[in-house]
């Protein structure tokens, strides 16, 4: 009687949801209390009610009506399977969901920018393949160096004569028929990175501002603490697996909430506070001296680097293995000093693992963006009036050694860093324990390989293609590095904010300071005079400006030449944008 009952209440159920609109109909679904699999199946009995009581009444649609309803429905399900093959092709999806529920969502937060970046760099490889390479292979002769392997480390050799680097490109207008189409490689390249630059602004401005909103403008409308507790389980998650990792990720958010509510103040005394700032004053002496030490030893490393390259370039082993150590020194500084200042952290005990976290991404950011400045000035004023024959080449190649070995150093640190951390201390000084994931040493390391890649774009256009790579690698062994071996964080906290401070970074000083270098290149540097698109010009802006003065012969593109005036020329424009946007 019971199964009856339950019957007879559905079928009324079926009936009532049949004689509503479209719109109420929809609503009184969403609004029931049940699984969503028990909703599709209400939806299509409710369907197929009206359907028999429309044949039943002869309301029969005309031709047309039918062949709209069925393009709608083929549309509908052909979006419905390309959502679902999408769904699975994002490969970091799950992994996300398992970091989060295991090791809340300060780890999870590298993990996530990390993607970002991952997505950042195809769109990046994207455009300039598409804009300034292919169009090149059309132009491009073909290379006669032999290749001997040597050159995936280093980058010269056989890359040199490639679409790798800026000077195998041609300054010709590249046309494939006599009287057809031509294509002005100048103004493509130089384009196509600026436009690129500009999008990477508007995306970060983007991005800071909506992750600003989120957290620290409207947090409630994100999240909440009664809302998660009560509102957020997932009715239509059936597998068990699925079922316990979901439980896990709220009862971790829940922990993460109720820390930042029961947070405590400590008192101390007027002596215990002498301590701490006294401690504090040391460790930021010793961190700032550290890092003037290392740009010093990068500066003077790079000067005789130059030697090397002036000399001329020999495919002798030792040749080759002399062009490593600058590279080579520059990632072991940055992957060594950063446990320094982690070791600092741990002795000047801060209250919070957030205050550890941002004073050890601070000391580190200083010391990366020195040693960047250090390379950029020695690149841009020593390197660019050298004697070289293609000195954009050498940045370029330059660059492309130190994503590569930077890379290797970060696959190096996760298995000293955290594998023989955790054999030490499981085995030998079991009192150690497990390590925890190192948030802003990873987080800063991230940074410094986005830093080199945006401003190796002018010199080298398929870089962001290899970082692309290199940052797929990277995700999925500190995924497993950090399931295998690190432990969930001592004190769990919330960290909200973090993803901000992260976009923040990435934007300054990273970004603007990668504009300021690729402004003075393009405006002020001369360019080689033997090789590139831009050869023979006392600029690579000036190709713009020849390009304007073709144009104001033209009638109908008065309006470009008007814009370049009036805007592009005017500082005024940009001292008002530059108040607006800052």
């Amino acid at each position: 009687f019971g199964f009856l009952h339950g019957f007879n209440v559905e079928e009324d159920l079926v009936g009532n949801l049949a004689s509503m609109s479209t719109k109420e109909r929809i609503k009184a679904i969403q609004k029931l209390p049940e699984t969503m699999r028990k909703k599709r199946d209400i939806r299509n009995k409710v369907l197929k009610e009206i359907t028999k009581k429309s044949r039943h009444r002869g309301a029969q649609p005309s031709c047309c009506t039918q062949c709209l309803q069925g393009a709608a429905v083929s549309f509908r399900r052909f979006g419905n399977t390309l959502s679902e093959y999408f769904h699975l092709l994002r490969i970091w999806h799950n992994a996300l969901k398992i970091i989060g529920a295991e090791f809340g969502t300060s780890v999870l937060s590298y993990f996530v920018f990390l993607k970002w970046l991952l997505n950042f760099n195809l769109f990046s490889f994207l455009i300039n393949f598409g804009f300034i390479t292919i169009p090149q292979f059309l132009a491009a002769e073909p290379n006669n160096l032999s290749f001997t392997g040597l050159e995936l480390f280093t980058g010269a050799g056989y890359f040199q004569e490639t679409v790798l680097y800026y000077g195998f490109y041609t300054n010709a207008t590249i046309s494939k028929t006599e009287n057809g189409p031509s294509y002005n490689m100048q103004l493509a390249y130089i384009f196509t990175v600026g436009t690129y630059f500009v999008i990477c602004f508007l995306i970060l401005l983007f991005s800071m501002a909506k992750s600003f909103y989120g957290n620290f403008v409207n947090p409630q409308a994100f999240s909440g603490n009664a809302s998660k507790l009560l509102c957020t389980w997932d009715f239509n998650i059936t597998n068990e697996r699925a079922v316990k990792l979901k439980q896990k990720n709220l009862s971790t958010q829940i922990k993460e909430d109720l820390t930042e509510v029961n947070k405590e103040v400590v008192v101390f005394s007027v002596m215990e506070r002498f301590v701490r700032i006294s401690v504090h004053l040391l460790a930021w002496v010793a961190s700032l001296g550290t890092a003037v030490a290392a740009c010093t030893g990068v500066y003077f490393l790079s000067i005789n680097n130059l030697k090397l390259f002036v000399k001329g370039h020999r495919n002798d082993l030792e040749s080759q293995a002399a062009m490593l150590v600058l590279p080579v020194i520059a990632s072991l500084l940055n992957a060594l000093v950063p446990f320094f200042f982690s070791w600092l952290g741990h002795l000047e005990r801060f209250q919070t693992p957030g205050q550890h976290i941002y004073v050890t991404i601070t000391r580190i950011i200083i010391l990366k963006m020195s040693i960047v400045g250090i390379l950029c000035y020695y690149w841009l004023n020593i390197v660019a009036t050298s004697e070289s024959q293609c000195w954009e080449t050498l940045v370029g190649q330059d660059i492309y050694r130190l994503v590569l070995v930077d890379f290797i150093f970060c696959l190096l640190g996760s298995f000293f860093g955290e594998f023989l951390r955790r054999i030490i201390g499981t085995t030998v000084f079991v009192s150690l324990g497990l390590p925890e994931f190192d948030i802003g040493r990873n987080v800063l390391d991230l940074i410094y390989a986005q830093t080199l890649t945006w401003i190796g774009i002018l010199f080298s256009p398929l870089l962001p293609g290899i970082q692309m790579i290199a940052f797929l690698i990277v995700f999925f062994v500190k995924k497993v590095s950090l399931m295998r071996n690190c432990q969930p964080p001592r004190k769990v906290w919330r960290t909200a904010q973090m993803m901000t401070s992260f976009m923040l970074l990435l934007f300054c000083p990273s970004f603007l300071g990668v504009l300021s270098v690729t402004g003075v290149t393009v405006w002020r540097l001369k360019p080689s005079e033997g090789c590139g698109p831009f050869r023979g010009l006392s600029s690579m802006y000036a190709a713009v400006s020849e390009w304007i003065q073709i144009l104001e012969g033209y009638t109908a593109s008065k309006w470009v030449v008007w814009i370049y005036q009036n805007l592009i020329t005017s500082e005024l424009f940009f001292f008002i944008l530059s108040t607006i946007v800052l």
